[in-house]
């Protein structure tokens, strides 16, 4: 799963970019993040990529008015609404961005070169017609804050159950980069989001975390493949608790404006 997908850096800034909250540079920059470089290929009018820029541009002067993450997962259409080619490339990235205003979807393509821990990365964003119709299955910001609580739980109890061990080298670097970037302040979401949908945020990082180590960090005492399949089956349900509550809280800002 996805720690802070790239879907949602491009929505969340790119809404705040709509609503005025943030100039172009500042938007482009966040949305970039540590890549090297993001083009977009696909929107209507252009024969080529273009830069972020001038595609968050065009998409405003198309009629869009806000951005929307999908998370999808197998089984799970997570934020999606057809058509099922846009559906499938968007399940084989693991995530996507759907325009409100226009029918549009954009759906990355990551490409690396270079060393490991040196590597150039580059995006490039598919834009697809999409389906104008509601999300699938994504809660409200109150519905994804009380699953997170009670996701919480469980997934301690689980990894408790299954032996999952929380430390080591891996575990502790994962921590210790959470904790420090806490403490930093990073922004978590873009102005203009409501502060539940950054508390959201946080929380589902954490449980998603909590289940990247558990997925992660060796296999703890569940040595046997059953106790492997246990583990997987006990945590799936977390980690799409988790999916729902990402994707309501980066989507919070359109809903807000939606209800006015």
């Amino acid at each position: 799963m996805l720690f802070e997908p790239r879907s949602g850096r491009l929505a969340a800034w790119g809404n705040a970019l709509l609503a005025g909250l943030v100039s172009p540079d500042e938007a482009v920059l966040s949305i970039v993040g540590e890549d090297a470089v993001h083009r977009v290929e696909g929107l209507p009018g252009e024969t080529g990529p273009v830069g972020l820029t001038l595609a968050l541009g065009r998409l405003r002067a198309l009629g869009v008015s806000g951005l929307r993450v999908a998370l999808p997962a197998p089984g799970h259409p997570l934020g999606l609404s057809g058509p099922p080619e846009f559906n499938a490339r968007a399940l084989e990235a693991e995530e996507a961005v759907v325009a409100v205003g226009a029918a549009l979807g954009l759906v990355p393509e990551v490409s690396e070169a270079g060393p490991a821990g040196d590597a150039h990365v580059s995006v490039t964003w598919h834009v697809l017609p999409v389906r104008e119709a509601p999300p699938a299955d994504v809660p409200s910001l109150s519905e994804a804050e009380r699953e997170l609580a009670e996701a919480l739980r469980e997934a301690t109890e689980v990894l408790t159950r299954l032996d999952v061990a929380g430390s080591g080298p891996v575990a502790e670097a994962a921590l210790s980069a959470y904790r420090a970037r806490a403490e930093a302040g990073r922004e978590a979401l873009a102005p203009g989001y409501p502060p539940r949908a950054v508390r959201v945020l946080a929380l589902a990082q954490r449980v998603d975390l909590m289940v990247s180590l558990a997925y992660e960090n060796g296999h703890g005492g569940a040595v046997a493949a059953s106790e492997m399949a246990a583990r997987a089956e006990a945590l799936r349900p977390v980690e799409r608790v988790a999916r729902r509550a990402l994707v309501a809280a980066y989507n919070s800002a359109v809903e807000a404006r939606e209800r006015g």
